[in-house]
């Protein structure tokens, strides 16, 4: 119990009602769930690396004790989920890396020059407390005063058949009073490629070059909250329709659709004639993107 107590008190803010209730039923949740609840300290306390994470990041140890990641997952689920994202990341990935990306340090992927209004956009991989409902990491578009444009969270873990795969957990947009001026004037900077295709084509590089066999993403079905849908119940964001729209298809399991990795480009052919230089200058820009993801991925991977 006292270990469970102490953990709660490095997570939530005692001094804030709705903290404190969390903390209540965190405990609770932990004590009802020890031999669980010990695995997964047991886990981070099996290497320095995954001792640092969890002392910056102790969220770690809330996580499997609240339904989040997707609809209908289990204490179990969640637990193994934690385990095998933090086992790829520490085999993976450089440890000064990954404890610095659970120290609210992200880590820069990409960057565009934009003009003086917005000045700049950066692509980031990192993780903060806030986005712990949906993923073990997030990649963030972002404009040079910090703003968030769009968001992908994710986790990395196997699937049925043993084949390492990103979990896309949430796709968020931005939330700011002028935000569809923005992102209309960003997707023009971006030759017409909207920033929420964009930040997806940057998932789907960083999953090829972790060497990640699939990506899975949650489906309307799947999304672990509501927060996605009206009071009159209509959906204010459609993941399933934007994940089949981007060529995804179906699985067997109604929470989550399956991605391509590599985005199809239409062919010169394709492409009505007063559009091709559009289309150059944007397939243009994704390539860099490429380039540049790849070679920061490489300069960070162990192997």
């Amino acid at each position: 119990m006292q270990n469970f107590v102490e953990l709660g008190k490095r997570i939530y803010n005692l001094n804030n009602v709705r903290e404190a209730h969390r903390f209540v039923v965190f405990v609770t949740r932990c004590t009802f769930n020890a031999s669980k609840m010990r695995k997964i300290i047991k886990f981070f306390q099996s290497s320095e690396l995954l001792s640092r994470v969890a002392e910056t990041f102790p969220f770690v140890y809330e996580q499997p004790t609240r339904a989040f990641f997707y609809n209908r997952s289990t204490f179990e689920e969640r637990i193994n989920l934690i385990d095998e994202h933090m086992s790829f990341l520490q085999s993976n990935l450089k440890s000064d890396i990954v404890e610095s990306i659970y120290s609210n340090k992200p880590l820069s992927l990409w960057q565009m020059d934009l003009d003086d209004e917005f000045k700049s956009m950066e692509l980031t991989m990192g993780m903060e407390a806030g986005q712990r409902k949906e993923g073990l990491l997030s990649l963030k578009l972002r404009l040079n005063d910090n703003r968030p444009l769009y968001q992908i969270m994710f986790w990395i873990a196997k699937d049925k058949v043993d084949d390492w795969a990103m979990w896309i957990g949430a796709l968020q947009g931005p939330n700011m009073e002028d935000a569809k001026e923005v992102v209309k004037k960003i997707t023009k900077k971006c030759h017409a490629y909207r920033t929420k295709n964009l930040i997806l084509y940057a998932a789907q590089a960083v999953a090829r070059n972790l060497d990640l066999k699939k990506i899975y993403a949650v489906t309307n079905e799947g999304y672990y909250a509501n927060n996605h849908v009206r009071i009159d119940r209509k959906l204010k964001t459609s993941f399933s329709d934007f994940w089949i729209e981007t060529g995804g298809s179906h699985t067997d399991d109604d929470r989550f659709d399956l991605l391509p990795l590599i985005e199809t480009r239409k062919s010169a052919e394709e492409i009505p004639t007063r559009k091709r230089a559009v289309y150059r200058r944007r397939f243009a820009l994704l390539d860099e993107i490429d380039t540049a993801i790849e070679e920061r991925i490489k300069a960070i991977l162990i192997r």
